[in-house]
């Protein structure tokens, strides 16, 4: 087949140009045989809508060669025990220097992963400790090791070094104590026939089980609650509790014998033994976590944490924001001798500061005199200050070393990413970057800018996936693939200099790049009603008191780091939650459907709502997490549509002559799917040291379904032919369905027209996730009394696919309900009717309300760090700045 070049500016160089990389071929996911040169030691952004292909150019293709070709290096013996990408499909590609991506994934969750182990200053603390730290008389010296929760000669006896101990309470098991036994009173026990077993066993025993919780005996109550006894006694079922006891002075036969397990057994064994995330979740709601008693949450045993490092130990330099980390270390790392807070303070200020192991005062400490001890000091507090000064830099001062990665946006931990690299001080290094602007309030902007200058300016490439306009204002080159979203998509339509893209008029970027700002035009909604809240306190909030506006669409707004979404992404969901009498969503970095879920903190949200909640019905989170995790899960699973299809295909002729049902047409039942691979599609070639390939499976040629669930069509059309439809195809195939048709429109319009239904859930991105949340909610009947809050919405979406978000959003509004939106996206912050800037630092620098009010008025806060950038939106006319 004859390759099309791809369309490029004059200003694309020769082929034989030094200092380019050279792309020719390059066919990866959507790629249409793209030619382009790309210069190196420069920024090049790539740009385009979602899913027009250019991740598939710059990671599918130049890092995944890249790291193709530095594994050629690396001993075969090695290769086998690397996670290695596949080749890429290209022809070729010239002058590719080596590659480091820096991607927005987060790898699997973990408690014990924090800020300090992904920047390893976690490990350059525990050495400082150990060589340069005060230990109380007659203390031996300890080994870096034993500065780290994560090892057996760190961790805390007590918590194991998880910082937090867990317990279940009567409180916790019998959330209404008002209900009797038999109406379910301990919610711990459970469901079905195993909970109604346990309550045929009390009634055995001679246990009210029709009596409020509350009235029966507290020695009744704490042996059902926590006994550890499992008494083995005759069951039977069904009977009343007279014919119960009738039976058994009788001697009846019993229908079985039953063994009891007390509650909180119960909840313990499951949770420690079960390999059911479901059922995981469900006993770990019923488990309340504190701060341990004994190391006070800083998760050391005690003699690590009797060593002192300028009047601190190593539990409180954890907590501290790194911009008062440098301050310590500063002194330190000049050759001075470290500023001491306990010097002169008395000894319960000392307690008060430091907790149970501050109690002695300084003079008990071994004096920190040695010139060995002053060096070492010296030496690792100047490596520290550096490797924070990076992170200070990049926006960062506001986060702790023992901040768990869990609890970080995507954007955050790239920067963390982002911030070693600096320090590394590699050369000729090409950068690959996604979306490094994600989640930053334009004036984060600015410090990131100037990370990617200096790994510029030290001879390196940067290869950056992004959005944002202004980024891409300050590029040296842009890469524009489009013209639209999958098989529309997949050409580069423009590579040069930025102003060049101003005369393509196929570029979906060069509309909005080049575009004025302009003032919204349209009504400002007047609010409803008002949700208040008042002594609000989680995390940097401390009793704070704030009003959103309902039947209105509000934006909050702040730095990073400002409690945006303490106050409204945990807060406010919290507390509506718990008012409507549910179950709060898991915040961001907490349990819901992990494997290795934890439980949940108790007291996390301080305050209550003070007025307005008689005005919502119902609370909607859409937020960022994947809608599957393994690739059986898809947009059609996902938004039900594919139930729809199944019964469509069921009820033709050739199903009904066969007695095929519904579930005849699923790939995840076996007598549906293809035998040989199980409804995968496909199956891996294992290659050794070479990278696996995955091939079609040799027997469904990865259709996924056996040979006579594919001799069913419908319109011509087999159940996989429907699967590898685009929304938009499927949307033209089924217009004349209103059950299929009705959520393929919106996920059209919501633009997601490019996906294909099949399309396995870990190929989605985080924002193609949440617009398939806000479409499947989309399709439920709008009775103007929800709530709906998102949590950085427009994070992946190139700016027409904002456009998009905000008609969708706007339409939620004038069906009566309330959307929340915590945004960086000034555009979109400039459509809504209220703003709420949060602020005005970082970490204990914010926590406040800046401003409240119209953008208009928002814009010309005095204080706020949000105005100069929602001024440029909110003031008439004026051209973009460049």
């Amino acid at each position: 087949m004859a390759r099309k070049p791809a369309r490029t500016s004059p200003s694309t160089p020769a082929r034989g140009t030094d200092h380019f990389v050279r792309v020719r071929g390059a066919r990866e996911h959507n790629l249409r045989n793209v030619d382009v040169d790309i210069p190196r030691d420069a920024l090049v952004v790539f740009s385009g809508i979602s899913g027009s292909g250019k991740s598939s150019l710059a990671f599918g293709t130049l890092y995944a060669e890249a790291q193709r070709r530095y594994f050629e290096s690396v001993a075969p013996y090695a290769r086998r025990l690397i996670d290695q990408v596949g080749v890429p499909a290209v022809d070729a590609i010239d002058g590719l220097p080596p590659a480091v991506a820096l991607q927005q994934q987060r790898g699997t969750p973990s408690t014990r992963s924090s800020v300090g182990s992904v920047t390893t200053l976690s490990s350059l603390l525990r050495m400082l400790y150990s060589r340069a730290g005060d230990y109380p008389p007659r203390q031996p010296m300890l080994y870096a090791e034993d500065f780290s929760p994560n090892t057996p000669q760190g961790a805390c006896p007590t918590c194991h070094g998880l910082g937090r101990v867990f317990e279940v309470t009567e409180r916790s098991m019998v959330p209404d104590d008002t209900l009797s036994i038999r109406e379910r009173a301990i919610a711990a026990w459970p469901p079905a026939w195993h909970g109604q077993n346990l309550r045929d066993i009390l009634v055995t025993m001679g246990i009210d089980v029709d009596k409020p919780w509350r009235e029966l005996p507290k020695k009744t109550r704490d042996w059902i609650l926590f006994t550890e006894e499992q008494p083995t006694v005759p069951v039977y079922a069904g009977f009343t509790p007279a014919e119960t006891r009738a039976a058994l002075r009788s001697k009846m036969e019993p229908s079985y014998q039953g063994t009891f397990m007390g509650a909180r057994k119960y909840v313990l064994h499951t949770f420690a033994t079960t390999q059911s995330a479901l059922m995981k979740n469900r006993v770990a709601r019923f488990m309340v976590g504190g701060d341990c008693p004994a190391c006070k949450g800083k998760r050391l045993k005690p003699e690590a944490l009797s060593v002192r490092f300028a009047g601190h130990d190593i539990g409180e330099i954890a907590r501290m924001p790194l911009a008062q980390f440098a301050e310590v270390l500063r002194p330190v790392a000049a050759g001075e001798a470290p500023a001491s807070p306990g010097r002169g303070a008395s000894r319960s200020a000392l307690r008060e500061k430091g907790g149970a192991h501050a109690a002695a005062p300084d003079v008990r400490r071994t004096p920190n005199q040695s010139a060995e001890k002053r060096i070492a000091a010296q030496r690792i507090a100047h490596d520290l200050l550096e490797r924070v000064t990076v992170l200070n830099d990049l926006g960062l001062g506001y986060l702790s070393l023992d901040r768990s990665t869990p609890t970080l946006s995507p954007g955050e931990l790239q920067r963390l990413r982002l911030a070693t690299q600096i320090r590394s001080n590699l050369f000729g290094v090409v950068y690959v970057l996604d979306e490094p602007s994600a989640g930053l309030h334009p004036a984060d902007g600015e410090a990131l800018v100037v990370a990617l200058d200096t790994l510029k300016r030290s001879g390196n490439s940067l290869f950056v996936v992004e959005h944002d306009l202004d980024l891409m204002r300050r590029a040296d080159w842009l890469v524009d693939v489009g013209p639209d979203a999958g098989e529309k998509g997949g050409v580069v339509l423009y590579s040069g200099p930025p102003e060049g893209l101003r005369h393509v008029k196929a570029s979906h970027t060069a509309r909005y790049l080049f575009a004025p700002h302009t003032a919204t035009s349209r009504t400002v909604r007047a609010p409803a009603a008002w949700l208040a809240l008042e002594d609000v306190t989680r995390n940097n909030l401390q009793g704070l008191s704030v009003a959103f506006p309902l039947g209105v669409m509000t934006a909050v707004t702040g730095v990073s780091g400002s409690g945006k979404s303490s106050l409204v992404s945990q807060a406010l969901v919290e507390l509506v939650a718990t008012h409507l009498g549910h179950e709060a969503p898991p915040a961001d970095g907490e349990a819901d459907d992990e494997p290795d879920a934890q439980p949940r903190l108790a007291g996390r949200t301080g305050g209550r709502i003070a007025g307005g909640m008689e005005r919502i019905r119902r609370l909607v989170r859409v937020d960022q997490k994947p809608i599957g995790r393994t690739p059986r899960s898809n947009l059609a699973t996902y938004t039900g549509l594919f139930d729809h299809v199944r019964k469509r295909f069921a009820d033709t002729r050739a199903a009904r002559a066969r007695r095929f049902d519904a579930g005849r047409f699923s790939f995840n039942v076996a007598k549906g799917r293809c035998p040989t691979c199980e409804g995968e599609g496909f199956v891996s070639v294992e290659l050794l040291f070479m990278p696996s390939v995955y091939a079609p499976c040799p027997t469904c040629h990865g259709s996924r379904f056996n040979e006579q669930t594919l001799k069913v069509t419908l319109r011509e059309r087999t159940i996989a032919d429907v699967l590898a439809m685009t929304v938009e195809e499927a949307h033209a195939f089924f217009e004349d369905d209103g059950a299929i048709e009705r959520p393929l429109r919106l996920l059209k319009a919501i633009g997601l027209g490019y996906l294909r239904l099949g399309q396995p859930a870990t190929e989605l991105s985080g924002g193609e996730a949440q617009r398939i949340k806000l479409a499947t909610e989309l399709q439920r009947a709008q009775r103007g009394d929800a709530l709906y809050v998102l949590d950085e919405p427009t994070t992946g979406l190139h700016p027409s696919d904002v456009d998009k978000l905000m008609a969708q959003l706007g339409g939620l509004v004038e069906a009566g309900n309330t959307v929340i939106v915590v945004e960086h996206e000034m555009r979109l912050v400039s459509a809504c009717d209220w703003v709420i800037d949060m602020g005005p630092g970082a970490g204990e620098e914010g926590g406040q309300v800046v401003a409240s009010g119209t953008p208009q008025a928002v814009a010309k806060a005095a204080g706020s760090r949000t105005a100069p950038y929602l001024a440029r939106w909110t003031a008439p006319g004026g051209e973009a700045e460049r």
